[in-house]
């Protein structure tokens, strides 16, 4: 690809704008025009009082994403924004967005995924309407196959809410609304790393908004999220790090408010009652390979969860590490443990974060492998309801967790 960068085209050469959409991507020239479409549907039928602008915050794609988005028919205007050409990241994105925000001084953000298949109009509508009407963050609801985000389900919703004590379903669902305040408010923060610039951006942007103590609420998008959904068991790696790293090091940023919560409570619904709700697609899951996985973490990472797990939950590790798929069970308050455990170790222990962090990768797999067993037969709500009773037990154990945080504090 030849052209000149550009870091910003913006034909229209739009100064203000009240409510922007954002639609992050890196190489989606294939996919991006549908939902480029459905959110002007959404801003002309819903917003069409206010003045709109739909951003592409893109990493330079040499695929013609920027000319696919450009070239897609839109009443409200359009503008391209690109990282410096060699920089990825869709964090790196978000902070072009945040810049340009604050610029256009806008009072709403909605935020939706570019290989999104089932967007509708009303996903723009029910995203940004809570925004006007005093809330601050807006998660995405959405019906999801029961092995489709496994991180979700498995970590980032069950740490969250026994964290923070907010019942956030999609901590890290990739559609979600902010308010302009809350845009300056992440230009402003400290805590930006290398896995925020990357994958832990939506987890970073979830917890800074519930610890700006905002008006939160979620948004229920009455279809499921349709996208290129993945097996849990492959090619996790960079993001499993960067997702779970930024859950970690948040917790020593805001140890002075999660140490003190006891309880979650609900968070508000905005939206409920869009009609028939539709089946999400299917999921595979090849349970044979997370097994494998599994028990390939005990020859490669024992000596570190060794130094990492206290001696207990160590020694429950290894009674798990020798069953057979038949009888598998990881248990959730072993689970809960593993991973506090691993929290508490992680930027404190002699181990480098990345280490830790790829070792915790096939107890994941182990983990996500139970949890495949125990709902097999379950509708996705039965699922669900397991999900809750998971988080609960993570609220259970939450104690452990501060008597190892404490306990490492006063040995440091």
């Amino acid at each position: 690809m030849n052209e000149r960068f550009e870091r910003e085209v913006n034909p229209e050469n739009i100064k203000k704008a009240e409510l922007v959409v954002c639609i992050p991507s890196y190489n989606e020239a294939d996919a991006i025009s549908y939902p480029v479409t459905q959110a002007d549907l959404g801003l002309d039928q819903y917003f069409s009082d206010m003045d709109t602008v739909i951003i592409n915050c893109d990493n330079n794609s040499p695929d013609n994403t920027r000319q696919a988005f450009l070239d897609t028919r839109t009443r409200a205007p359009k503008i391209y924004l690109s990282t410096e050409p060699g920089i990825k990241g869709k964090g790196n994105n978000f902070k072009n967005l945040f810049e340009k925000v604050v610029e256009l001084k806008a009072k709403a953000v909605v935020v939706v995924d570019a290989d999104l298949k089932s967007i509708t109009p009303e996903w723009i509508r029910h995203l940004g309407k809570p925004l006007l009407q005093g809330f601050s963050y807006v998660a995405p609801l959405y019906i999801r196959h029961k092995y489709d985000g496994t991180i979700t389900n498995g970590i980032a919703y069950p740490m969250t809410r026994a964290l923070y004590g907010r019942r956030v379903r999609q901590p890290i669902g990739g559609d979600f609304g902010f308010s302009g305040k809350l845009g300056q408010v992440y230009l402003d923060s400290a805590s930006w790393n290398e896995s925020v610039a990357n994958f832990g951006i939506d987890i970073w942007m979830t917890t800074l908004a519930i610890n700006q103590k905002v008006q939160i609420c979620q948004a229920f998008l009455g279809r499921p999220k349709i996208h290129r959904t993945k097996d849990p068991g492959s090619d996790l790696g960079p993001m499993f790090r960067q997702v779970v790293g930024t859950i970690f090091c948040l917790m020593k940023e805001f140890d002075a408010f999660w140490t003190k919560v006891k309880y979650s409570r609900p968070t508000a619904i905005f939206g409920f009652g869009l009609g028939e709700v539709e089946m999400p697609p299917k999921v595979d899951v090849d349970t044979d390979n997370l097994l494998h996985q599994f028990h390939q973490g005990f020859d490669r990472f024992s000596h570190i969860w060794e130094q990492i797990l206290t001696a207990d939950v160590y020694r429950k590790l290894k009674e798990i590490g020798g069953l057979k798929e038949r009888e598998f069970n990881f248990p959730t308050d072993l689970w809960a443990r593993v991973l506090f455990d691993t929290a508490v170790s992680y930027g404190m222990a002699r181990i480098e974060p990345d280490e830790i962090m790829d070792s915790l990768i096939p107890l994941y797999f182990g983990r996500t492998l139970s949890f495949v067993k125990r709902t097999r037969k379950m509708s996705i709500k039965q699922a669900e309801e397991a999900i809750e009773n998971d988080c609960e037990t993570f609220e259970m154990t939450k104690p452990y967790l501060l008597q190892q945080w404490n306990k490492r504090r006063a040995s440091k």
